[in-house]
Formats: structure tokens, sequence, C-alpha cells
């Protein structure tokens, strides 16, 4: 049995077609996840996709002491859980707490992972906490090719265990994807919004994860004059709790309910997001895409370098990228995403052998 252990929502979208295609070859899944207060991406995720899970542990929530609680308490509920079943090995996105169960039981580690650094170079000081507690567990390791095994070959690992994948990660789940704009219409219907109005969407950064350092504020100072110059439809997906951003904001939609976001993300005007995922998956789209991370990360650099994302780390820089790509006609043609080819079959060879 492979056991899957899925604690953010791209690691449901990611492992979804890989753990079809295990299934198919006839091995049984166990998939493991958590959600906790102000936390329920994950789970409304997998139920949206219909994919079986048993939930273990919580997710800790801002503070440090409060993440090494909960991670602590995971582990152990984790141990238990999966000692139930015969495991031939864990696969996951460097989940803490799976990695450290498994090697502690003895299960080889299979480590996907696209974001080691929170840098575009191989500068090992910016290395991220789960990084650190996770990669040199692994048995093997997968990787976007824009990663350099340099960084992996620091993180004590061998080049036989670096296996490179010739796509950025939301590629996976977007490839035979079709965006649908009756569900937009349908999504946005009790939201009694203008449709004719420009759509810009927005997503905050994952400031509560071990790997952002602070509440960065340019995109909650510029949101308000965004929404006064550019009389357009300001819809956030929040990332976390949402009625402070009702509050805050109350000129803005704030998505109440999990939808299938990417029919929103292909028909928007602009996507201004402060994480990794979503803002990928806007480029896909070839949707004008800004992102208010606080660092640029290599798969970050490899869509600026084509321009399909800009950067901005200040409000005037924000406020003047958002006038430029309004004006602009958003393109509809094959970028640099339609080359890259999937070989899912591969890296279940890979995962098996």
């Amino acid at each position: 049995m492979i056991w899957f252990d899925l604690v953010t929502p791209k690691s449901v979208l990611f492992f979804i077609p890989i753990v079809k295609e295990i299934e198919k070859r006839g091995k049984k899944v166990l998939i493991t996840a958590r959600e906790g207060k102000d936390y329920s991406e994950v789970v409304e995720l997998l139920k949206l996709y219909n994919i079986d899970f048993v939930n273990r542990g919580e997710f800790g929530g801002a503070c440090l002491k409060d993440k090494l609680h909960a991670s602590i308490e995971r582990q152990k509920a984790l141990m238990e859980f999966v000692t139930i079943y015969d495991i031939d090995r864990l696969v996951c996105l460097c989940s803490v707490d799976a990695n450290r169960v498994a090697f502690g039981l003895g299960i080889p580690v299979i480590n996907f992972y696209d974001i080691p650094l929170s840098d575009h170079n191989t500068n090992f000081k910016k290395a991220l906490p789960q990084a650190r507690l996770t990669l040199p567990l692994s048995s093997k390791v997968f990787k976007p090719f824009v990663v350099p095994d340099e960084i992996f070959l620091r993180f004590s690992l061998d080049e036989e265990q670096i296996f490179d994948y010739n796509f950025i990660d939301p590629v996976i789940w977007l490839k035979n994807f079709e965006p649908d704009f009756e569900y937009v219409k349908d999504v946005l219907k009790s939201y009694n919004l203008d449709l004719s109005k420009k759509m810009i969407i927005i997503r905050e950064e994952e400031y509560k994860s071990s790997y952002v350092d602070k509440k960065y504020p340019i995109l909650y100072e510029a949101l308000e004059e965004i929404y006064n110059t550019t009389n357009s439809n300001i819809i956030i997906i929040p990332r976390y709790e949402s009625a402070y951003l009702k509050e805050e904001f109350p000129f803005a939609t704030v998505l109440e309910e999990k939808i299938v976001i990417q029919h929103l993300l292909a028909y928007a005007d602009l996507f201004i997001g402060g994480g990794g995922t979503l803002n990928t998956e806007a480029c896909f789209f070839n949707t004008p895409t800004i992102s208010t991370r606080s660092f640029i990360c290599h798969y970050d650099k490899f869509q600026i370098d084509n321009n399909l994302m800009y950067w901005v780390n200040t409000k005037k820089d924000l406020l003047e990228t958002v006038e430029l790509l309004l004006t602009k006609k958003k393109e509809n043609r094959n970028n640099i995403f339609s080359t890259m080819n999937l070989e899912i079959d591969k890296i279940v060879d890979q995962i098996l052998n």
C-alpha cells in the first residue's frame, strides 16, 4: 500500500492524477489529511473531488509554539494510524509529520518539492524549515526542472536519488482542464456582481506558514485604491478566515464556498496573488498576473523571465502595474506551459520501483 499525506490544497490537486495511475496499476492507496481552526481548504478540496481520505491531526496556525505542539500530536496520531496498514512507502510534498513518522518506522520516503528555498539562486541560508526537516530523510526526491540539483545535493542526497520532471507543478492538473464561463456565472450569481465590469481576483500570501516571516502590507494597503481607480469587481479568495476580510474590505466580494477556482482564474482580467500555485495557474491561462509574494523562488523567476508574471514589492509599483495590465488586451495564445510534457507513467514507474 502507498501512503499519501496531503496537507495543502496543492498536494491534493498535484497527486490526484498520480494516485489514479497507481490505482490503475492495481496498487492500494491510503490518503491522510489534516484540518484545523480556520483551515479547512484541504478537506473541502478532497470532498469536492470525491477523494477518500482519513483526517489525522490539525494545522497549528501561525504561532511557532502552536505549530510544534500540533505537529507532535499529529505525528503521534499518524504513527498509531499507519501501523495498522502494510505501508510500502510514503509519497508527499515534504509533509513534515509524515516524513518523521515514516522515517521512524523504516518506511521509504518519496518527496516531491518545488520550493526548497525562498530564493531563486542557490543561497542555502534561504532554505525553508520544511525542506530542512524533510529532504534529508528522503529515499527519492522529485523536482521540477527549474530547481537546480545543487540544492538537493546540499541536503545530503546523492545524484541517483534526485529525479527531474519537465513541467511546473500546476500543469499536472491544468493540462486537460477546460475552463467554463457558465460555471463562473453560476458561482458568482449569489454575489450579484455586474459581470460587464472587469474582474480582479485576489489571493493573500500564506502568511501563517513557516516560510513567510511576517504579513506584508502592500496588498492590503492598495486594495481600496485599486477598487476606486479601476471600477472593477474585486474578488478575494480567502486563504484562512474570511470574516476579517469582509470587515476590512466591504467593497470586495469574499468567496465563501470552495469552488473549482481554475474557471475563475481563466476568465479573470487580472490576478494579484501572494502565493505560488494560484499565480502559476493564472499564468497558465494567460491571465495577467502580479505577484506580491515577499520573495522570488525558482518557478516564480521562470514565470517572470517568460513574461507571464510581474513581481512588485511596493504599493506604488503594485498600483502602476495594475493600471498597465488592465489597459492591455488579454492574449489568447499557447504559452510556454503548452510545451511541457507530464510523463505521469514515468513518474509512477519511478515511485513504484
